[in-house]
C-alpha cells in the first residue's frame, strides 16, 4: 500500500499553502494525501477560546474546509484526515514515520517561525524518521509557484548519500523538471596553509577535480535509474549554505540532508540545513540519511 503524503495543518494561511502543495506533489506522484490536526495545544497556540470542546469543534469545521477545499481542487486525489488528541510534537513525528513525507507550512520571516513555532519545528525537523518538506505561504496556486528546477545540496560524500539523492531524483522526475547537485566539500581545517592541503592539491585533478569526480561517482546510479532527468552539477569550495542558496534562487524545490547520528545535543539539524530552511524562498525538503 503506498504510503501517504502527509501534511500538519492549524488554520494558518502557510499551513494551508502547505497543503495545496502537499496536495500536488501526492497527484504528481499518485500517493493519497492526509490531513492532520492536533487539537491538544498550548493556551497562547489556541485561536479564539481555551475550551477544550469548542476548540475541538472548530478542528473538526477546520479540517472538514480544509479537506473539501482541496477536493475540489484536485478532484482526482485520495483525501483523508485525521484529528488527533495529542500535542502537536508527537502527532507530527508520529505522523511522519507513517508517510512518504511530512509537509508543514512556514511564514515568509523564517522557516520556523510560522506554523511550528520554537521547540517544535526544531524536534519535528531534527527527529522525524522520513523527510519533512516546509512551505512558504506565498500568492498563486502550488503549480504556478513550482516552476524550476529541483536542487540537492551535497556536503560530505565519504558516506554514499543515497536516501538524500533518490528523493531529490525522484522529485525531479515527478516533476518533469532538472536536477542540479551542488557539492561544497569539506576542506581540511588548516586549509590555506597546512601540509595537508598541499597533499590534497598535488593529486590528480587537485581538490576541486577530487570532489568532481566524487559527486560523478555518487551520481551515477541514479543517473541510470532516472535517464529521463537532465542533471548538472557545481562543485565550489565556497562556504556551503551561501553554494546552495546561489543555485536555489530559482528553483522549485530544495533538497536538503541531515546526519541521522548527530549527537542529541545543539542545532542537530545542521548549519547548512539551517541556512537554507531560513533563506531559501522555494520550498525545502530535509530527508535524513547516513
Amino acid at each position: 500500500m503506498n504510503r501517504p503524503i502527509t501534511v500538519g495543518l492549524d488554520g494558518s494561511p502557510a499551513s494551508l499553502a502547505a497543503a495545496d502543495w502537499a496536495a500536488s506533489e501526492a497527484g504528481r506522484r499518485a500517493l493519497p494525501l492526509r490531513l492532520v490536526h492536533a487539537w491538544i495545544w498550548q493556551p497562547h497556540d489556541v485561536p479564539v477560546t481555551q475550551d477544550l470542546d469548542t476548540q475541538k469543534q472548530w478542528a473538526h469545521s477546520f479540517l472538514r474546509e480544509a479537506e473539501q477545499e482541496l477536493r475540489e481542487r484536485y478532484p482526482g486525489l485520495t483525501i483523508g484526515s485525521g484529528l488527533i488528541a495529542d500535542t502537536a510534537t508527537q502527532v507530527l513525528l508520529d505522523q511522519a514515520e507513517e508517510a512518504e513525507m511530512l509537509v508543514l507550512g512556514s511564514s515568509a520571516h523564517g522557516a520556523v517561525a510560522g506554523f511550528l513555532l520554537g521547540s517544535v519545528g526544531q524536534q519535528v525537523l531534527a527527529r522525524a524518521k522520513n523527510p519533512v518538506v516546509m512551505v512558504r505561504a506565498k500568492p498563486g496556486s502550488a503549480s504556478e509557484r513550482d516552476g524550476g528546477q529541483v536542487v540537492v545540496g551535497l556536503r560530505d560524500l565519504s558516506e554514499r548519500p543515497d536516501r538524500l539523492l533518490e528523493f531529490a531524483f525522484g522529485a525531479a522526475a515527478a516533476r518533469g523538471t532538472a536536477l542540479r547537485a551542488v557539492h561544497a566539500p569539506d576542506l581540511p581545517s588548516l586549509y590555506g596553509y597546512g601540509p595537508a592541503v598541499g597533499r590534497l592539491a598535488s593529486r590528480e585533478g587537485g581538490i576541486t577535480g577530487q570532489a568532481e569526480q566524487a559527486l560523478a561517482h555518487a551520481l551515477q546510479p541514479w543517473r541510470e535509474k532516472y535517464p529521463q532527468v537532465p542533471v548538472a552539477h557545481t562543485v565550489d569550495l565556497a562556504n556551503a549554505s551561501g553554494v546552495v542558496l546561489r543555485a536555489a534562487a530559482q528553483a522549485g524545490l530544495v533538497v536538503v540532508g541531515r546526519k541521522v547520528h548527530r549527537p542529541s545535543l545543539g542545532m542537530r539539524i545542521g548549519p547548512v540545513t539551517h541556512a537554507v530552511l531560513h533563506h531559501a524562498a522555494a520550498p525545502v525538503a530535509v530527508v535524513p540519511h547516513g
